[in-house]
């Protein structure tokens, strides 16, 4: 049997799931069922299915009406005006939830340079361009620019349609969707228009000097060293750095020169530099996505074992 429940904003999810799904992951053992949460962008609701024997189903159903509903709400569930980030036009607020994402989200009001490395889904983008809209609107910075490198990942640039700028959309895309999330379509219109915010292939960033700005390098994992250090050199005065990568997720030839990978190497324990890794247990997404990427992690591992016996045999 499948009920299905829904949540109608960020706070009503927070309350449910719990940090890092905590509330949900103890209600699956205490009634034997399957829980799922995923958003339906066409309905602008958050979608719990839970799934099960009739009674048990039933019994899950009315716990989470009442963690709902409940003004009670558990202290781990409960969030300070001062956790909140941002709160969008929607009147949702933006907060960090796992202990890697406040430790993110400290890290980058207190250095110049913080340099976020995880799996897809732990939010490493998104609070990014939540504390740049924070520090925008607070007048800490006066405008926003966001890079990735334009990496060809299977398909060749050169028999996508269109001009250069409409071949290089489809890479940006995914930053444009959380700037729409946050402000909404005409509050972004606006700021896109008069370059408030800018969001540009890394490419074109040499030659610039960015300052009062807040930078973000997101895909980091597909820079090369050298379009590493020209990016990191366009810093300027009271202007702040945010990069965010996967390293599982490498497009490059040469997997092992990845700017994110070296940088590391590189300017470790150089003060004002802040690394915080991620791990699944950081995942915000839909339950699957953090089962899929420690899948992945045990099959790579396994991989490496074979080929390093492999290789001694040899």
């Amino acid at each position: 049997m499948k009920k299905t429940f829904f949540l109608n904003n960020h706070d009503e999810v927070i309350s449910v799931l719990g940090e890092q799904d905590r509330n949900i992951r103890n209600l699956e053992k205490k009634y034997g069922v399957k829980i799922f949460c995923s958003y339906k962008s066409e309905l602008d609701k958050y979608v719990i299915e839970i799934i099960g024997q009739k009674n048990k189903v039933d019994n899950a159903f009315k716990k989470i009406k009442e963690l709902k509903t409940s003004s009670a709400i558990p202290q781990d569930l409960s969030h300070p005006e001062s956790d909140v980030l941002y709160v969008t036009y929607t009147g949702k607020k933006i907060v960090p939830l796992s202990n890697n994402q406040k430790k993110y989200v400290s890290a980058i009001k207190e250095y110049d340079l913080v340099i976020g490395i995880g799996p897809a889904g732990t939010g490493k983008t998104f609070l990014a361009v939540a504390s740049a809209l924070n520090m925008l609107e607070s007048g800490k910075v006066s405008r926003i620019v966001l890079t990735r490198p334009v990496v060809e990942s299977g398909e060749k640039l050169g028999f996508l349609p269109g001009d250069l700028y409409e071949k290089i959309n489809p890479y940006l895309k995914p930053l444009y969707d959380a700037f729409y999330l946050m402000l909404g379509p005409e509050k972004f219109s606006m700021y896109k228009e008069d370059e408030t915010i800018e969001i540009i292939p890394l490419a074109y960033m040499r030659g610039r000097t960015l300052e009062d700005a807040f930078i973000i390098l997101d895909e980091a994992q597909n820079t090369g060293p050298e379009q590493m250090k020209m990016f990191l050199t366009r810093l300027g005065l009271n202007s702040q750095i945010v990069i965010t990568g996967d390293i599982t997720q490498i497009d490059l030839e040469n997997k092992n020169r990845s700017g994110l990978v070296l940088s590391e190497k590189i300017l470790s324990g150089i003060e004002g530099i802040k690394f915080i890794h991620f791990t699944e247990h950081d995942v915000v997404r839909h339950r699957l996505v953090r089962e899929i990427i420690k899948a992945y992690e045990n099959w790579e591992k396994k991989e490496n074992t074979l080929k390093k016996s492999s290789n001694r045999e040899k």
